[in-house]
Order: C-alpha cells, then sequence, then structure tokens
C-alpha cells in the first residue's frame, strides 16, 4: 500500500498535496466550488463510494479547507462549505481546468468554463484574468458554466454504457 506522507521531503508541493492530493480530493473541493454542497449531490456527481466520500469530506474538513454546516436535524445533514483555506485553492483549480483542457482536451470543446459573473461575462483565462474586460479576478467574482464540451460529452457515455 502507498503511503499518503512524503517524508523527508523539504517542499511545499509535498506538503500541499498531504492536504489536498488523495485521490477524490480535489474532485470534492471542486464539487463545492461548483454549487454542490450536500453529501448526496456530491456522491451522485462524482460517482465515488459513500465511504471514499465521508473519508474524504472529514479529512477536508479536519484540515479546515472545507466547513461543516447543520441544514437538517432529523435526520441530521450537513452542507459543506469552502473555508478561507479552501477559496484559497481557486487558482490551482483553475490552472488544473485549463492544463486539462490544453493537454488532454475533449473533441467537443471543454466540459466547463469559468466565466466573469455579473459583470461582463467573459470567460476567464487560465491566469484568471477576464478575457471580455481584461480584468484580474478573484474566486468571488466567477463562477463555473457548463461549456461547449459536456454535451457531446455525456452523449458519449450514454452510448458506451448502452
Amino acid at each position: 500500500m502507498l503511503r499518503n506522507d512524503y517524508e523527508g521531503q523539504i517542499c511545499s508541493i509535498a506538503r500541499s498535496l498531504e492536504l489536498i492530493g488523495e485521490r477524490w480530493s480535489l474532485l470534492v473541493i471542486r464539487e463545492v466550488f461548483h454549487g454542490r454542497r450536500k453529501f448526496n449531490e456530491m456522491q451522485r456527481s462524482l460517482g465515488v463510494a459513500r465511504n471514499v466520500l465521508a473519508a474524504r469530506l472529514q479529512r477536508l474538513v479536519d484540515q479546515d479547507i472545507l466547513e461543516r454546516r447543520p441544514y437538517s436535524e432529523h435526520p441530521e445533514r450537513y452542507e459543506y462549505f469552502l473555508t478561507e483555506k479552501g477559496l484559497d485553492l481557486w487558482p490551482v483549480m483553475v490552472s488544473l481546468m485549463h492544463w486539462g483542457d490544453e493537454h488532454e482536451p475533449l473533441p467537443g470543446g471543454p466540459p466547463m468554463l469559468v466565466v466573469h459573473k455579473g459583470e461582463c461575462g467573459g470567460v476567464v483565462d487560465d491566469r484568471r484574468i477576464c478575457t471580455s474586460c481584461g480584468k484580474p479576478l478573484t474566486v468571488r467574482e466567477a463562477r463555473a458554466v457548463e461549456g461547449p464540451g459536456m454535451a457531446p460529452a455525456i452523449e458519449a457515455l450514454a452510448s458506451a454504457a448502452a
């Protein structure tokens, strides 16, 4: 079994990977960025085993990347929100998304786009700058929307499953 720490590594990347480098962790964070904050929403979207999702959520809460807030007492249920530490991962997420779109593109185009929220609606580039108005953006000024590659990718998955 592979260890999940990087003993002996004096490296900021290694320390970061100890927190967010486990399989599914960044995808769980992506789900919260996309507004899927409830366990069942995340589980349905990711298709991950419930025990794995529960473990990743707990680890992200323990590491102060996510905050758990109750939304139902009977039964006891929680929503998950990004803390400031979690919101600081936005540049990483945008960079990874653009890197994947560049180096592992889908035939129909990107499945998701990040756009300038409210103002001009322009697409956000890999440096988090609005391609329409040129404004450098923060996480609170942008949102993710479905891109041109989403529908063809879903159709391809459905065809492969049939």
